[in-house]
């Protein structure tokens, strides 16, 4: 069964990326390696504004169940892209034991 909009079909073998919360999407992309990354990146990039635009269709409270692992999806896309394009690994460079903390979700 298909877990986001037929129209990102494309993306479905990305799914596992759709994580729901920051740190569930930061710990994947720290457990992740730069090709893996990079095909994400490469793929998914090109699609963004599409994926906004279906979003935002609909009230962010009631996202369908396609939509919003559409936006857990996209969200992984931001947290890859740093990596992907200016560090060129799934850590930031020179941060040592450094962390932040998110305290709130947009929509879980």
């Amino acid at each position: 069964m298909p877990l986001l909009p037929a129209e990102f079909a494309d993306l479905e073998r990305f799914a596992a990326w759709a994580l729901p919360t920051e740190p569930e999407r930061y710990a994947k992309r720290l457990a992740s390696g730069m090709p893996e990354m990079q095909d994400f990146y490469d793929t998914a990039f090109p699609r963004l504004e599409d994926a906004i635009t279906y979003c935002d269709k609909f009230p962010l409270a009631d996202l369908p169940a396609d939509a919003r692992t559409l936006m857990h999806l996209m969200q992984a896309l931001v947290n890859v892209s740093f990596p992907v394009e200016v560090w060129k690994q799934a850590r930031v460079p020179d941060s040592g034991a450094a962390m932040v903390e998110l305290i709130r979700e947009p929509v879980v």
